[in-house]
């Protein structure tokens, strides 16, 4: 399967092979300084027309991110290509809106393709599908490829989603208009796009699809929420925001934060996938147990979080989930051929929880500001303070076992999955059963 990811690529990737078959970056070249060029022409562009639309502090944002996103694209150029063709796309519904929000029900690319709810379900959409084709591409090369291309696709449409929905709440009304990451509708789909771009450079750095139906799973478990919480509570709907989140604080901590919430689900699939490959051969359904256990319980997760209430949809998806892990359990040996081996495994577990805590580490010093800057106090053991502590020294513990004890395989990825659930319940959990500060995020 590896060679259906080494094809013959134009010189001037200038791409290498290190000795473990991971591809490095060459030189800058000229694509990389026109590249800078139109992100700074874009800059300017946003800068110039919605001047008034912008505080101080998204200005600022907005001129740091052309370095930063430069970098990303020279060190990974597929993004930038996703980059260019989004933006594209966005200014090509911003021209159709021309400043009338009806336009989303009487321009029929806005109404069936680009408008923000449009192309969010138009994402939904694609990953699902995606998600079948990496585990029909366990055993077709073409299936695999296709999944490479809806997962692109997805994160295509669901980035133009976000940006058209950041111009449509400004549109609505002044104060409506804000950076789109600030309710759970939009943060969900945040959190799908980074653990799938995650995925993507991986799958490309190490010339292997088998991945993707592993960590396509935990996206579509986040779609199949997505849609839930959209179509029973109309989330979609763009409102005002509540006082506590109109900081400039939440522009950077929410996206910080969700970084690390997609790379930590991307190391526990990864690991579930590990755990799959080691036990590949075993005949033994008593020592299977574990991991069966532990996906019953991450399926059974959105059940419990359903507002405490037995709903139809989650139990149906319960019902699903755990069907889903017993199958991969039942077929683990031609599923386990067709993996990486343990040092791949291994080595993607742990480069992703080392991003995910590096940026879950910035989101909390950043989450301390805010509360010093909304509340006068930089830490007040709220029960989400107090969860997000718990998610931080949960990782911190593994990076130190591996760093100075040479944490590896087996114990390593049953805590990759653990952590996940860890995970899960500070992002939702917390909301959901207990009260305080950040109660304002509840379903």
């Amino acid at each position: 399967m590896a060679d259906t990811m080494t094809a013959t690529r134009p010189a001037w990737e200038e791409l290498t092979e290190s000795g473990d078959g991971r591809q490095l970056r060459g030189r800058p070249d000229w694509t990389d300084v026109l590249f800078f060029i139109i992100l700074s022409l874009g800059t300017v562009y946003a800068l110039v027309v919605y001047n008034d639309a912008m505080d101080i502090y998204e200005k600022v944002i907005l001129v740091s991110m052309v370095p930063s996103v430069v970098w990303l694209g020279w060190l990974w150029r597929p993004l930038r290509t996703m980059l260019v063709v989004s933006a594209l796309t966005v200014f090509f519904a911003l021209w159709l809106y021309d400043a009338d929000i009806s336009k989303a029900d009487t321009s029929f690319f806005l109404k069936y393709l680009f408008s923000s709810q449009s192309a969010i379900l138009w994402m939904c959409t694609l990953f699902m599908v995606a998600t079948v084709c990496y585990w029909v591409g366990l055993f077709s090369q073409t299936a695999a490829w296709l999944g490479t291309a809806f997962t692109w696709g997805a994160v295509y449409i669901g980035a133009v989603g976000l940006l058209v929905r950041w111009r449509e709440s400004h549109l609505m009304g002044p104060e409506l208009g804000r950076i789109p990451v600030s309710n759970l509708y939009e943060v969900f789909v945040l959190f799908c796009l980074v653990t799938a771009l995650f995925y993507l450079y991986y799958e490309r750095r190490y010339a292997t699809r088998a991945l993707g139906g592993f960590v396509m799973l935990v996206v579509t478990t986040s779609v199949v929420f997505l849609l839930w919480y959209s179509f029973t509570r109309d989330a979609y709907e763009i409102e005002p925001l509540v006082p506590a989140l109109k900081s400039w604080w939440m522009k950077i901590h929410v996206p910080a934060n969700f970084i690390g919430y997609g790379t930590f689900s991307l190391a526990a699939m990864v690991g579930f996938a590990y755990l799959i490959k080691e036990n590949g051969e075993t005949r033994s359904w008593l020592k299977l147990a574990p991991l069966f256990i532990l996906g019953v319980l991450l399926a059974a997760e959105p059940l419990v979080f359903s507002s405490g209430k037995v709903s139809a949809t989650w139990t149906i998806y319960f019902g699903f989930g755990a069907v889903v892990v017993g199958t991969i359990l039942a077929f683990r040996g031609p599923i386990s051929r067709r993996l990486p081996s343990f040092e791949i495994l291994d080595d993607i577990m742990y480069r992703a929880i080392a991003i995910g805590f590096a940026f879950f580490t910035v989101a909390t010093i950043l989450g301390a500001l805010w509360a010093a800057d909304a509340w006068g106090a930089y830490w007040q053991w709220d029960p989400k303070e107090t969860w997000a502590l718990i998610v931080w020294l949960n990782y911190a513990a593994w990076l130190h076992l591996r760093l100075m004890k040479g944490l590896r395989g087996t114990v390593a990825a049953y805590w990759a999955l653990v952590g996940l659930l860890i995970t899960a319940f500070a992002f939702l959990g917390v909301n959901m059963f207990l009260s305080g500060l950040h109660s304002y995020g509840e379903l």
